[in-house]
């Protein structure tokens, strides 16, 4: 509707007739008594935009796993939040924590973590999405000694679940999404799993993601139907990739580098999400 043109009230069945309201010789409009004085039009509620928290294991899984669900989101209007778990920094690691670090390349004085969390920051910048971190650590600072400890039975001393589950639970009250998203734990890194089971604890609405590249050796049963596909065009592939390069740090320990990245993520055709209850992984209690 053009600006300053307002519905007309007044006589019978008026609703048709459109027109400015009188104008006195000064070319204001009619008096607050004036009778002809059209009324206001009333105020639309401005529409409710989607939000959708996705909650990530490390400072990479979501945009590894569902980057282009998350740019997907973006396009359509909506609003994305990335809540990473494990971002904690312990000053001068050692041990199992320290050879991970040197993996990726780097000296034993570079604050580790803070570099991931600038690396999430950029990622998250691509689509515009929030990035929020929370301070628990990552499984080589809680005992997990070795690459196969990582990928086996919880620690028995291993007592994060419950105070994750409260920050989550905490978090999704205060951000009040109406879509939550969350790691299925394919390939039963510890990490994923605590965070499946504190993500059950504190809601039973979410969906989860398949964990790539976890999931390119760990398939799902054929059975296991999804509630959510999102078809990656260009655009959202285009994203996905950006959003995962900005991983610098884990692009030669994960992939090789950045070509070989590029070529894995273009033989991916859609990102699919489940029901919390689509497969049954070691349990973290």
């Amino acid at each position: 509707m053009p600006a300053g043109v307002q519905l007309a009230c007044g006589g019978r069945a008026d609703h048709g007739r459109v027109r400015g309201g009188p104008r006195d010789a000064a070319g204001r409009g009619g008096g607050r008594g004036d009778p002809d004085r059209p009324l206001p039009l009333p105020q639309r509620a401005a529409p409710a935009v989607s939000h959708l928290l996705a909650i990530s294991p490390h400072l990479d899984d979501a945009a590894f796993s569902i980057g282009g669900t998350l740019a997907a989101h973006v396009r359509a209007g909506g609003r994305v939040t990335v809540l990473t778990c494990f971002t904690g920094n312990v000053a001068r690691p050692t041990g199992f924590a320290l050879a991970c670090q040197r993996d990726k390349g780097l000296a034993d004085d570079v604050d580790y973590m803070a570099l991931r969390r600038a690396e999430d920051e950029a990622a998250c910048a691509v689509i515009g999405a929030e990035a929020i971190h929370l301070p628990f650590l990552e499984a080589p600072h809680r005992g997990y000694a070795c690459a196969v400890a990582l990928f086996g039975a919880r620690r028995g001393d291993d007592a994060i679940v419950a105070p994750l589950a409260e920050a989550l639970a905490d978090a999704i009250a205060r951000l009040a999404p109406d879509r939550i998203a969350g790691p299925l734990a394919i390939g039963g890194h510890v990490d994923h799993v605590v965070v499946r089971e504190a993500l059950a604890r504190a809601t039973d609405t979410a969906l989860l993601w398949e964990d790539w590249p976890y999931a390119d050796r760990h398939a799902l049963s054929p059975s296991a139907e999804p509630a959510q596909r999102t078809v990656l065009d260009d655009g959202l592939r285009a994203a996905r990739h950006a959003m995962c390069a900005a991983y610098a740090t884990q692009i030669g320990f994960q992939f090789g580098d950045a070509g070989r990245l590029a070529a894995r993520l273009a033989g991916i055709g859609e990102e699919r999400l489940y029901g919390q209850g689509v497969m049954s992984v070691r349990p973290a209690r």
